[in-house]
């Protein structure tokens, strides 16, 4: 069974040894950690943040964090939403979202729960519609520079009368 704790520094290995590639790690932080590859001591970057760790039988398969863009917590941001590879494509990120929505809405109180995904990410653009994340529109894209191009990131969001079970 998929299970959620507070992210331990020590987590930082294994998390940021799944990109192995500059493509997949801008798709996760869009660089804000740092440059390619990352260093433990960058990863830290997440210490101000609500982080989570995702484990199954004592096996660290997930990660993600939530931040309040606002001055409430009515509001929380996920992000650098991340699976082990072993565990992709097989229903790990659905279950893991699943419980960071039951825990944002739940536990937080939350309203809504938003996230930015690139465009060229469809492997997590569908996780996060398969879960009950919409689309906010086209006047929400914003532009990066990444790699030399440019990626397109979608904004989505989910309200807490969705039933986030994802039934």
């Amino acid at each position: 069974m998929l299970r959620l704790r507070p992210y331990k520094k020590d987590d930082a290995k294994t998390i940021i040894s799944w990109t192995k590639d500059e493509n997949a790690f801008y798709k996760w932080t869009a660089g804000v950690m740092g440059e390619y590859p990352i260093t433990e001591k960058e990863f830290g970057f997440v210490d101000g943040m609500i982080a989570f760790t995702a484990f199954e039988d004592n096996e660290i398969v997930g990660f993600f964090t939530f931040r309040n863009p606002g001055d409430s917590l009515d509001e929380l941001r996920i992000g650098f939403v991340i699976i082990a590879p072993s565990r992709r494509g097989k229903g790990t990120g659905k279950e893991m979202l699943r419980l960071a929505l039951k825990y944002a809405f739940e536990v937080y109180g939350a309203k809504s729960v938003c996230l930015g995904v690139f465009e060229n990410n469809m492997q997590a653009y569908h996780c996060y519609k398969s879960v009950g994340f919409k689309d906010l529109g086209r006047e929400t894209i914003k532009k990066y520079p990444v790699l030399n191009e440019e990626w397109t990131c979608k904004e989505m969001v989910i309200m807490a009368e969705k039933n986030y079970s994802g039934d």
